[in-house]
């Protein structure tokens, strides 16, 4: 029943880890069901810091992709309210295009909403649109090099997932 269960179990990781394609918390899922896996298994070799660790480094990856998107939009001239455009956008992105491309379009749909709600509130705040343009740009580079980094640290959870599971 272990290994049945361990099987199961990481098939629901790389579930929860693709989750990270329709724009959802895939990296918090993934604690949750190493948690649940833990807690019905008395064997479980995860430890309380070990689990700690994981929450950490979770936080840290969402605390990374924020400031990546602001710093992107930062370097290349957004405002302080373009920034909180470009995050707006990003979530309402997400949201209408979750339901595109077999739920790729909520990937697409951060990615566009960060440069659109950028582009939008810098212009409303009568920016010149050359400058709009840029400083959307860099609020869309941020995210998507926050997606990357947050998706590196689910395939890292995914890695160590599996040892712990199998005991590798």
């Amino acid at each position: 029943m272990s290994v049945t269960l361990a099987i199961l179990t990481f098939l629901l990781l790389v579930l929860a880890f693709f989750t990270h394609i329709f724009s959802f918390p895939a990296n918090w899922f993934i604690i949750l069901i190493l948690g649940a896996w833990s807690w019905i298994t008395p064997e479980s070799p995860l430890t309380l810091t070990t689990f700690l660790v994981f929450v950490a480094v979770a936080f840290l990856g969402e605390c990374i992709e924020f400031a990546l998107q602001a710093v992107g939009a930062r370097k290349y001239g957004a405002s302080s309210s373009g920034n909180w455009g470009a995050f707006a956008g990003a979530i309402f992105g997400a949201i209408l295009g979750a339901p595109f491309f077999l739920g790729l379009g909520a990937l697409l749909g951060a990615v566009g909403g960060a440069y659109l709600g950028c582009l939008g509130v810098e212009l409303m705040n009568h920016r010149p649109f050359v400058e709009a343009k840029k400083a959307a740009l860099g609020a869309m580079i941020g995210k998507v090099l926050g997606l990357a980094v947050k998706i590196g640290i689910g395939i890292a959870f995914l890695v160590h997932a599996f040892e712990l599971l199998f005991r590798v």
